[in-house]
């Protein structure tokens, strides 16, 4: 009789790949120390872009969750999180993601908040 151990070495590297990406996010800053600007971000994101992404999770609403997005190595797309992509992303769209027209001032204030999460 042959014996595999296959089925329960797949399980086994299949549980530590899933643990490994189960690193806790770090932490929002609390609202109680939002500056002016962050404050307003919020603002902006919740008239333009709450109705597709949840701020303090990371699951998906119609677009991915935003916890923690700018403080990983990559965003859910897999670029970097660079303002200069976010700005892209916001302004231009992609994929489903639709453009969205804001003023520099709004732009500004709602990456300082897309910091704070």
């Amino acid at each position: 009789m042959r014996f595999s151990f296959m089925p329960a070495a797949s399980v086994l590297i299949a549980s530590a790949v899933v643990l490994a990406g189960c690193r806790p996010l770090p932490a929002s800053k609390p609202e109680a120390l939002w500056t002016a600007e962050e404050r307003r971000g919020a603002t902006v994101f919740n008239q333009n872009c709450a109705r597709c992404h949840h701020p303090t999770t990371t699951r998906p609403l119609n677009g991915p969750g935003l916890q923690a997005i700018t403080k990983g190595k990559a965003m859910p797309s897999g670029t970097p999180p660079t303002d200069e992509r976010l700005t892209s992303v916001i302004l231009h769209g992609r994929n489903m993601m639709p453009a969205t027209q804001l003023t520099d001032n709004q732009l500004s204030d709602l990456l300082a908040y897309l910091h704070t999460l």
